[in-house]
């Protein structure tokens, strides 16, 4: 593996989750964003057009293809470009088509006892979704609290304004959808990408000193 993406994205704590139906709108959001500084981010796949987009934005960003859930979506989009795959759901269909690929792979999970089973997997980074209905900040603290060793990276309806707060409750790193860009100029999102990524960076500095 030439780039260690999992780790590019706990040194950012600030993951980007871009879901819409229309290509060219997810390629300018993710212009928007790596502007911004974002360097790893998500593009849910939609529908099969997408995967343009994916090969678009795979020529100035490292893409993760999020909502893989069969062999032949995974297979698409590696062709594609991604680098990483995500799913919604932890299966090991998925852990089996990564291994074999040498390539990251972020499983989904809601529960404390799916997360552990995906770390037992070795999955390197659990999105925990979705964490609002299941009770936020406080699932998180709760789930760590018994288990700290697990790397989860909570999303679900997550503001921009929560991210340091999840930070701050152990999350490896923070799923930011819709409130990232939607209802938003290319240009207002890239200044909310800095300005977001130049925040976690002060907390982080501040807690390590």
């Amino acid at each position: 593996m030439s780039e260690n993406y999992i780790g590019i994205i706990k040194e950012d704590k600030v993951y980007p989750i871009i879901r819409c139906k229309e290509p060219e709108l997810a390629i300018e959001t993710a212009k928007a964003l790596v502007d911004g500084g974002i360097r790893v981010l998500e593009i849910n796949v939609e529908n099969p057009s997408i995967y343009k987009a994916i090969a678009e934005v795979s020529k100035f960003a490292y893409v993760c293809a999020g909502g893989i859930i069969t062999s032949m979506q995974a297979d698409a989009a590696f062709e594609s470009g991604a680098k990483l795959i995500a799913s919604p759901i932890f299966q090991m269909n998925m852990v089996k088509i990564a291994k074999n690929r040498r390539v990251p792979f972020i499983a989904g999970a809601s529960t404390a006892n799916e997360a552990y089973n995906a770390w037992k997997s070795r999955i390197p980074l659990i999105k925990l979704y979705p964490t609002d209905a299941m009770g936020g900040v406080q699932y998180i603290e709760d789930i760590l609290r018994q288990m700290p060793f697990l790397n989860l990276m909570p999303m679900g309806n997550i503001k921009l304004s929560e991210v340091v707060t999840y930070i701050k409750s152990g999350a490896a790193a923070v799923g930011v959808g819709r409130d990232f860009y939607l209802g938003f100029t290319p240009k207002e999102i890239t200044q909310r990408a800095k300005e977001i990524l130049e925040e976690v960076k002060d907390f982080t500095q501040w807690i390590q000193k």
